[in-house]
């Protein structure tokens, strides 16, 4: 796991719906937050080319907003 915080605190944090999680609704926002970062943390974890640099990003540093902020 890349985050150095504990896996109940990432699960914690995680488990806050975003907008669109939040529109559709969730039974049960802990079990999802672990299956979230359980998947995350597996694609991060897969083997890469040793000369391969792997970038971590937020979103904001990665898309352009499409429109201005309220």
């Amino acid at each position: 796991m890349s985050d150095e915080r504990s896996e109940p605190d990432r699960v914690e944090s995680r488990a806050h719906l975003l907008p669109e999680e939040t529109a559709v609704g969730s039974d049960d926002p802990e079990a999802q937050a672990e299956a979230i970062l359980t998947e995350s943390d597996a694609r991060e974890d897969r083997n890469v080319a040793p000369d391969t640099l792997l970038e971590q990003r937020t979103s904001d540093q990665t898309v352009a907003p499409s429109e201005p902020p309220d």
